[in-house]
């Protein structure tokens, strides 16, 4: 239903663009602050004029096929002249561009820019992050389009002091995702994934966004709930002219085209990521309390009314069934209604990626044998090899429209839903050494069928008010979100030979317990997350001491309930072993006529769900939060933004009812405070000092004790009720230097120390599946790092005037320190250094662009050990992207041609068994994981009709 919706939202207004050609300089101006500017005249020498609106945005209509001079003025402000602005015919023109503030001594300066409207586009958002009013690194459209990502994860990469963990999870100076905090189009979102606490980044196409802020320092104007990065995504908005642009695009991944691929039945609707029923529960299957009330016949019978698919299937052809595709749409309206102005934005986009993901995992129990010099031997568990063939899914569509109320107001409505889906199966050979004769161990083959759909949806009104004659500008916003995960019938089947008979029978490991999910199991998740977000600020403008000062008060709420309710089933044989039956291929052995009657002396199969606390919970939180800040410019080089942010965090999980066992209650209230300063050393270069506090909570999940079966782990995975809060205290010192449009070169240091910070580590109480991973608090942790970032033309050389270097590099030392455990290690997730590195070509008169890009990271825990027990480590691994695009067409269409990861090194994880900071290689150390992803080729066209 939420599908058709957004379809028809889309068509009507895909229905409404003229494709008449208008040709329009437009865009927005701010103040050095960062501040929109309404009232500015606007007028190009000797010709048309115009002011801006409380945006600070502006049109002019203008003649194609010509250059112009635009003059921007407005009082307490430095006048700009920008030349040579050119008119292209049938083109989007955009000029973006900032004024600074005037000087007591500096009264009729006019700064003059010998540049181009999309140079002075590009260089304003630099121009943004020179005079944010806190430590921040701004991710532009034109930086977006320039690389070879295909969504918002993949492009947050390449931001200085940042990497991506799997593809999608944030990782800001080194700190794993749980520290980190986003915002869609200025309200705050909550996680996207029911099993942790993380934003997936990778939901949002790259196509869609217009920019990204991530915020490095607190103020108390932002949410306080986090210490690495908040990232602002912030999607296209009102265009320039109406316009439809259309991409479609092709590839491969080198480790899946003309290799065998496997894959099994599903049903018509795997493309669109949503299950059409196929995988469900039969309808009228009873609830759990129903169910456990039935007799074992008529448990059965439900049994046999499943989806009986086991086993996977080879796709026929090796090239065409495994291409990726990709598809965008997108347009836009502009017009007025009286004085009024209404604009919007619609697009649609959708990629489906195939993908042969090879792996190893192994489990190791670790035992020290030498504890002065920390020297371990590792007796492996078990040891498999895996193939994953996942088809995966990611579309959005996004709807826009903002209707501008003369020049002094604006109402804005902007809905986002996207889904992302994975079917996969894994294919599983190896060796289980838990209950095996000797060290030989038992072979084992095993396969997994899963299908697991997360839906977002986002939807906002937000006004902005601008009341000149008070100096006061307004703003508020509503916002409601609902995040659905549904999995529909994981399977997991297992079969093992003994060892000692190479000869022997595979037989299927299904024995008389009626509770394990490591073979013949079925299970069924449905969580439903809904979020409700409301709130405001005012600002107002006064002068003091000479200079312009600025107060900011606000409130916001936010409130969040969950269901989770999980159905894990489990096949069995009452009545003890039978091999005749255990022995049936996976395609026949569940077949309904193998299924008894479920007495105790039946040694056919019986079926039964597990029940208990563990596997459901409902959940609640209620965020109030309010703050006050200043902004204050005490002289011409020095700036002040300080203030208070108050959060009030109610939450309650597991039960309502607080005489239930499972109720956990939690209520806190933090006090937040923030000082950031800058001080102009001239006018190009500032020297930043911040300090701050802020807070990391647990997220449902981890407070919860449902308990999971990780196949591709092999452990349990459950949550905590015990766990605390995390808080942070923050302090950063950066140089800045800004010695011309579009460079840049940055130097920092920063310190942070965490108060119980929350890990997820391996709990050695077993074996196999009995091992599990739990959450838990460190006791605290100490952070010092240092970063540099540069930007440089490299037009001092006539051979190199085309190219442009950009690199950032970040070293991070960390400890963390529990007093019941002997520890040296820094916390888990947390990198030592971090570094990105691109190289531009340009030549703009052919319309040629390429992009080389380097990125790697420093070794980093993937999972904490628990008693002494050395922890698994990621290996650094180089990352190399490349992108050639040209235009065509007489530049209304593109062709792009992207490459990522041509290195294509393995990701190796491992417990540092010699404790000497690298991997030494399987013989020296236990490697836990290995994986090969594969080289991404992509080819894409797109066309622009305006």
């Amino acid at each position: 239903m939420k599908f058709r919706i957004v379809s028809l939202v889309f068509c009507l207004l895909i229905g409404s663009i003229t494709y008449a050609q208008v040709q329009k300089v437009s865009g927005k101006v701010l103040n050095d602050k960062n501040e929109p500017i309404p009232g500015v005249s606007v007028k190009v020498t000797g010709g048309a004029g115009t002011s801006t609106n409380v945006d600070g945005q502006f049109e002019l209509n203008l003649a194609p096929g010509k250059k112009y001079e635009v003059r921007f003025t407005a009082v307490g402000y430095k006048a700009k002249l920008v030349g040579d602005v050119e008119v292209l015919p049938g083109q989007v023109n955009e000029l973006n561009l900032v004024l600074e503030t005037e000087s007591k001594d500096l009264n009729n300066i006019v700064i003059t820019a010998s540049s181009n409207s999309r140079k002075e586009t590009v260089n304003s958002l630099i121009t943004y992050q020179k005079n944010t009013n806190t430590i921040a690194q701004v991710v532009s459209a034109e930086a977006i389009r320039r690389s070879p990502d295909k969504n918002t994860g993949e492009v947050l990469k390449r931001v200085p002091g940042t990497s991506i963990q799997e593809g999608k999870y944030l990782v800001v100076r080194g700190l794993a995702d749980r520290y980190n905090q986003a915002l869609l189009n200025g309200v705050l979102l909550g996680t996207t994934e029911p099993d942790r606490k993380s934003f997936s980044f990778d939901i949002f196409p790259a196509s869609i966004i217009d920019n990204i802020i991530i915020n490095k320092a607190f103020v108390p104007e932002s949410p306080g709930e986090w210490a690495g990065g908040l990232v602002q995504v912030n999607t296209k908005d009102v265009p320039a002219a109406n316009f439809l642009s259309i991409q479609v695009g092709t590839g491969f991944n080198s480790q899946t085209i003309g290799k065998d691929f496997y894959t099994y039945k599903g049903d018509k609707n795997d493309w669109l990521g949503f299950d059409d029923g196929t995988r469900g529960l039969p309808a009228g299957f009873p609830t759990s309390r129903q169910f456990t009330a039935l007799s074992r016949q008529e448990q059965i019978d439900y049994a046999k009314k499943l989806e009986n698919t086991w086993s996977t299937q080879p796709v026929s052809s090796k090239v065409l069934p495994l291409l990726n595709t990709s598809f965008q749409l997108s347009g836009g309206i502009n017009t007025h209604i009286g004085k009024n102005k209404l604009g919007g934005v619609v697009a649609l986009t959708y990629n489906r990626s195939m993908r042969n993901l090879q792996y190893n995992n192994s489990i190791f129990v670790i035992n020290e044998v030498d504890q002065n010099n920390r020297k371990y031997d590792a007796v492996s568990s078990f040891s498999y090899s895996n193939h994953k063939y996942s088809q995966d899914v990611l579309w959005g569509a996004l709807g826009n429209l903002t209707l501008q109320l003369g020049n002094n107001s604006k109402i804005s409505s902007k809905t986002l839903v996207n889904v992302n889906a994975t079917d996969y199966a894994i294919d599983r050979v190896g060796k289980d050494y838990e209950g095996a004769a000797g060290n030989i161990g038992d072979n084992v083959r095993a396969t997994e069928l899963a299908f697991r759909s997360n839906t977002f949806f986002n939807t906002q009104l937000t006004g902005d008010h601008n009341i000149p004659m008070l100096k006061t500008k307004l703003h508020w916003y509503g916002s409601f979100g609902i995040l659905d995960q549904y999995v529909p019938d994981q399977r997991r089947i297992r079969y093992t030979q003994n060892g000692n008979d190479p000869t022997g029978p595979y037989l299927l490991d299904v024995s008389s317990s009626q509770t394990s999910q490591v073979s013949g199991s079925r299970y069924f998740g449905f969580l439903n997350e809904y979020i409700y977000t409301g709130g405001g600020d005012a600002s107002k403008t006064f002068n003091w001491g000479g200079n312009s000062q600025t107060i900011k008060g606000g409130y916001m709420v936010q409130v969040k309930d969950r269901l989770f309710d999980a159905k894990p089933f489990a096949v069995y044989i009452p009545g003890g072993d039978n091999k005749a039956l255990r022995q049936l291929p996976a395609d026949k052995i569940f077949d309904p006529s193998n299924f008894g009657d479920g007495s105790a002396t039946s040694n056919q199969f019986a079926f039964n769900e597990l029940t208990g606390s563990q596997y459901r919970y409902v959940a609640n939180s209620i965020l109030n939060a309010g703050f006050l800040q200043l902004d204050n410019q005490f002289s011409s080089g020095l700036r002040a933004v300080w203030g208070l942010r108050v959060e009030d965090f109610d939450q309650v999980i597991g039960s309502m009812n607080a005489k239930d066992p499972r109720h956990v209650h939690t209520r806190v209230t933090d006090y937040l405070p923030a000082l950031n300063l800058t001080y102009k050393l001239s006018n190009t270069t500032n020297l930043r000092l911040s300090g701050s506090q802020t807070v990391i909570r647990p997220e449902f999940r981890e407070l919860s004790d449902f308990a999971f079966f990780d196949f591709e782990l092999g452990a349990t995975v459950t949550g905590i009720k015990s766990l605390q809060r995390t808080k942070v205290t923050n302090a950063d010192l950066r140089y800045e230097v800004y010695p011309r449009a579009g460079e840049l070169f940055t130097a920092g240091l920063f310190y942070k120390y965490f108060k119980n910070p929350i890990e997820l580590y391996f709990n050695q109480s077993g074996t196999g599946s009995s091992s599990t991973f739990n959450y838990i608090n460190a006791d605290n942790a100490n952070s010092f790092g240092a970063e540099l970032e540069m930007r440089k033309k490299l037009d001092f050389s006539q051979a190199l005037r085309n190219f442009t270097f950009q690199s950032n590099i970040s070293y991070i030392y960390n400890r963390v320190k529990w007093e019941s455990a002997r520890l040296d290690r820094p916390m888990q997730g947390q990198s030592p250094y971090v570094i990105n590195a691109s190289l531009q070509y340009d030549l703009n008169p052919s319309g040629l662009s390429t992009t080389l890009l380097f990125n790697q990271i420093g070794r980093r825990i993937l999972y904490v050990g628990g008693n002494d027990i050395p922890p698994v480590w990621e290996a650094p691994r180089a990352l190399l992207d490349f992108q050639i695009a040209k235009k065509v067409l007489n530049k209304k269409g593109e062709l792009k041609l992207n490459i990522s990861d041509l290195l294509n090194q393995r990701a190796v994880y491992y417990h540092d068994l010699q404790d000497d900071g690298k991997y030494s290689g399987s013989n020296a150390d236990a490697l836990a994981i290995d994986r090969k992803y594969g080289t991404n080729y992509s080819l894409s066209f797109s066309y622009n009709i305006k």
